[in-house]
C-alpha cells in the first residue's frame, strides 16, 4: 500500500524525522489560508498522486501550465494561482504511464535553502536478506539516470537485524553522502530512526529524494515515498487508515475484497491462476507467443466457489481483456471447485471473449467433466505450452 508525500511526512516525524512546515488542501478555496499559515517568503506546491517523477511531469490541460507538478511559489497570489491550475488536472509522468493521474490534493509546503541533494532509501535486499540503507550523493530527479549511467555513485549499507542501525552503520552512511558538521550530528539521530519507523510500520519501501543538506548545515526530508507490507496492514490500522482509494485501480480494490491476489496489467488477455509462481510463469509464456497479459490474478491455495466466481468477474469486468486463460494445477485447489466457479460466473456475466480453460492436478477429470457437461463454448488445453498457443491464437484470430 502507498501514501501521499505529506502523510509519508507526519508519518516520519512522528518518529522525530526533520521536515519543513506543510499543509495539504484539497480544494482551490483552501490555498491562501494554507499559504498564510506557513513563515514564506517561498512556498512550494505539489500535487499529490501516486507516482514520482511530478516535477518533471506535464499537464494534460493547457489551463494548468506546462511548470510541471511541482511548483515554487514567490507570493500568496502565485500559490492560489498555482492551486487553481493544479487540482482536477490530469498529470502524466514517467511512472502514471500516457494516461496519468488527476490531481485531486496539493502539498503547500515551506521553501527551503538547499545546499545539496543527497538520495536516501530504506528496502529489503533479498540478496543479504536484510533492510538495507540506499544512499547516493547525486539525489534529486535524476537518480534513475545515475543508477543506470554511474552505479557506483549508489552505496548499499545493509543492517544487521539483531544489531539494528550501530555507529558504524552510521558512519558508512555519512562517509557515503560526504556529510560534515552539523550534518554528521543530525545523522547519528536520522539514520537510526528511519530505520526504526520501516520496521515498526512494516514497510516496504522508505524513500527520502532528496534528502537535504540545508544553508545552515543541518539535514531535511524534502520528498518521502513510502509503501507498506499489505500483509502487514492488519497491525496498523492509523497506516490502513491513510489508504487513498482513488489512486488504486478498481478491479484492484474489488479483488482486495475477496482476498485475491491482482494487478492492473497493460496488455489483453486475462489470467486466472492458483500460485504466485505459476501465475508469474503464466504471463511469461503468454508474452513468448507474442502477446501481454492483462493482469496478475492469484486465487490462491484454498479458493472456494465464491471467490473463483469474483475473480472471474474482476477479469470480465477489464474493458482490455480480449481473452481469458484460465490455468490450474490443483493441489490444495480442487478442479472441480475451479469448473463450478467459472460455469457459475459465465452463466451470470455472459462469455464475450475466448475462454482457454488448462486443468491438471486434484479432480482433473471430475472438473474436464464439469465444463465439457456445461455446454460453454470453451477451449480446452493439455497443457500450459498448449494453453498459450490456443488463447494467444483465439485473441489474434478475434
Amino acid at each position: 500500500m502507498n501514501i501521499h508525500e505529506y502523510q509519508a511526512k507526519a508519518l516520519l516525524k512522528g518518529f522525530g524525522a526533520p521536515v519543513a512546515a506543510g499543509v495539504p488542501i484539497f480544494s482551490a478555496d483552501e490555498a491562501e489560508t494554507a499559504a498564510r499559515s506557513l513563515p514564506g517568503p517561498l512556498w512550494v506546491v505539489k500535487s499529490q498522486i501516486h507516482a514520482g517523477g511530478r516535477g518533471k511531469g506535464r499537464f494534460k490541460e493547457a489551463s494548468a501550465g506546462d511548470k510541471g507538478g511541482v511548483r515554487l511559489a514567490r507570493s500568496v497570489d502565485e500559490v492560489v494561482g498555482f492551486a487553481r491550475e493544479m487540482l482536477g488536472a490530469t498529470l502524466v509522468t514517467k511512472q502514471t504511464g500516457p494516461a496519468g493521474k488527476q490531481v485531486n490534493r496539493l502539498y503547500i509546503e515551506d521553501g527551503a535553502d538547499i545546499a545539496r541533494e543527497l538520495y536516501c532509501s530504506l528496502l529489503v535486499d533479498r540478496a543479504v536478506g536484510r533492510i538495507a540503507f540506499v544512499v547516493s550523493t547525486e539525489g534529486g530527479m535524476d537518480i534513475e539516470t545515475v543508477a543506470h549511467d554511474t552505479p557506483e555513485k549508489i552505496v548499499t549499507v545493509a543492517i544487521d537485524p539483531e544489531a539494528g542501525v550501530t555507529s558504524a552503520d552510521v558512519a558508512a552512511i555519512v562517509a557515503a553522502l560526504k556529510l560534515e558538521g552539523a550534518a554528521v550530528k543530525d545523522a547519528e539521530t536520522l539514520f537510526p530512526l528511519l530505520y526504526r519507523a520501516f520496521v515498526d510500520k512494516d514497510m516496504s519501501l522508505l524513500e527520502i529524494n532528496p534528502l537535504i543538506v540545508l544553508k545552515d548545515g543541518h539535514l531535511r526530508l524534502l520528498d518521502a515515498k513510502v509503501s507498506f507490507d499489505g500483509n502487514a496492514l492488519f497491525r496498523h490500522p492509523d497506516v490502513e487508515a491513510l489508504r487513498d482509494l482513488t489512486e488504486e485501480d478498481e478491479k484492484e480494490i474489488e479483488a482486495h475484497k475477496h482476498d485475491l491476489a491482482y494487478v492492473a496489467l497493460s496488455g489483453n488477455i486475462g489470467c486466472m491462476v492458483n500460485g504466485a509462481g505459476l501465475a508469474m510463469a503464466t504471463m511469461d509464456i503468454i508474452k513468448l507467443y507474442g502477446a501481454e497479459p492483462a493482469n496478475f490474478l492469484d486465487v490462491g491455495g484454498g479458493a472456494s466457489r465464491e471467490k473463483v466466481t469474483a475473480a472471474f468477474k474482476i477479469i470480465t469486468a477489464d474493458p482490455a481483456v480480449k481473452g481469458i486463460l484460465i490455468n490450474i494445477f490443483g493441489g490444495i485447489m480442487k478442479c472441480d471447485v475451479i469448473a463450478e466457479g467459472v460455469i457459475a460466473a459465465v452463466r451470470e456475466v455472459g462469455l464475450k471473449v475466448p475462454l482457454v480453460v488448462r486443468l491438471e492436478g486434484t479432480n482433473v477429470a471430475l472438473g474436464k467433466k464439469i465444463i465439457a457437461d456445461s455446454g460453454l463454448d470453451v477451449i480446452a488445453a493439455d497443457d500450459l505450452d498448449d494453453a498459450a498457443r490456443k488463447i494467444v491464437a483465439a485473441v489474434k484470430g478475434a
